[in-house]
């Protein structure tokens, strides 16, 4: 039986600006769902807002924030106090990645990386989850990766915070099972969006096979709807995932070494 959330619910989208975070607005307001925008780009979110509600009827709202700032997730939750917006379903999507040898990366990138993909994703967390309890009702959904399924060499900081993703996900939901507040994490493996661009190598998709926005999101939201635990889009994708070794640590850090040398390489 489904679980789905019932319009008018309204749903905050981080990093909604592109990629992925443009398909889930995409998605959930075709769905019938409100939805408050959340990221840098200013005029690119205006531009999403007005097409959304132009094209679904449904309410849109701009949060400008950039996420790698300190207090973001409070700075976005006073925003919508100041509104008197409700928030019924966070989706954790904005996050970034870096690649390369750990010393060679800038530190004030993987800093920000950090803020961004964990600590924003917690405040929110923290600032939006009391109100779903309250209420008695509401979700949260967060975008992890198949990278954070095991130790990533070459991805250290970006596969360990998308392993925090993950465990923090499963933990939570089981705080709040029976209480509901359902929690779902998505963990796509390589997805053709700006990721690469910014990452600067599309050799960092070092496993599984490309796939598009659409039925990452898709796969996503039913499993949000179905209240599972996390869901890995992608058949192949799911499949390498769940065939890497969890024991002994050690071996299974060696093998990502060898697995994620490919991010090196040039392309």
């Amino acid at each position: 039986m489904s679980t789905a959330l019932t319009a008018p619910a309204t749903a905050l989208v981080t990093g909604a600006s592109s990629g992925l975070g443009t398909e889930f607005a995409s998605q959930l307001a075709a769905r019938g769902h409100d939805l408050v925008l959340v990221a840098r780009s200013g005029d690119r979110l205006q531009e999403l807002a007005a097409e959304l509600s132009s094209a679904h009827g449904v309410k849109t709202h701009v949060v400008v924030q950039d996420l790698a700032q300190p207090d973001a997730g409070r700075k976005v939750a006073r925003e919508l106090a100041d509104r008197s917006l409700q928030i019924d379903l966070l989706v954790n999507n904005a996050g970034f990645g870096t690649a390369g040898r750990f010393e060679e990366i800038e530190p004030e990138r993987d800093h920000d990386m950090l803020m961004v993909n964990v600590v924003a994703l917690v405040d929110l967390t923290h600032e939006l989850v009391p109100g779903m309890v309250e209420r008695g009702k509401g979700a949260v959904l967060n975008v992890g990766s198949t990278a954070g399924y095991q130790p990533s060499p070459y991805l250290t900081v970006y596969s360990a915070s998308k392993t925090f993703v993950l465990n923090f996900s499963l933990a939570l939901r089981q705080e709040y099972r029976g209480r509901g507040v359902r929690v779902t994490a998505v963990c796509p493996g390589p997805v053709e969006t700006k990721f690469f661009q910014v990452v600067g190598t599309r050799n960092a998709a070092v496993a599984g096979s490309f796939t598009t926005v659409e039925p990452v999101v898709r796969t996503a939201l039913k499993a949000l709807d179905r209240d599972r635990a996390y869901v890995t889009p992608g058949f192949a994708n799911a499949i390498t995932a769940h065939l890497n070794p969890r024991r002994p640590r050690n071996l299974v850090a060696w093998v990502g070494e060898r697995i994620c040398r490919k991010a090196l390489r040039p392309e």
